[in-house]
C-alpha cells in the first residue's frame, strides 16, 4: 500500500429485522444501514469519504489521500 493511499475494511451484518449493516470500524461511527447488502455497503462508503473529507477540511488528516480503497471482510 501506498503511504498516500487510504484502505478500509467493511464489515456487514444482517439485522433479525432484515436490514443490512455496514461498518468501518477503522472509522469509529462510520456505520450505516441499507435495505439490501448492497445498499449499505454504498451507504457506508459515501459516509467515510464524507468523515475522511471533514477530517482533511479540519486538518486532522496529515495529508490528502490519493487513493480510498474498500475492502469487504472475509
Amino acid at each position: 500500500m501506498n503511504a498516500d493511499e487510504i484502505r478500509l475494511e467493511i464489515e456487514i451484518d444482517r439485522e433479525t429485522d432484515g436490514r443490512w449493516i455496514a461498518d468501518i470500524r477503522a472509522l469509529p461511527g462510520v456505520m450505516a444501514y441499507g435495505a439490501s447488502r448492497e445498499a449499505a455497503i454504498a451507504n457506508v462508503k459515501a459516509l467515510a469519504l464524507r468523515v475522511i473529507a471533514d477530517e482533511i477540511e479540519h486538518g486532522e488528516r496529515p495529508r490528502d489521500p490519493a487513493s480510498v480503497f474498500f475492502d469487504l471482510a472475509a
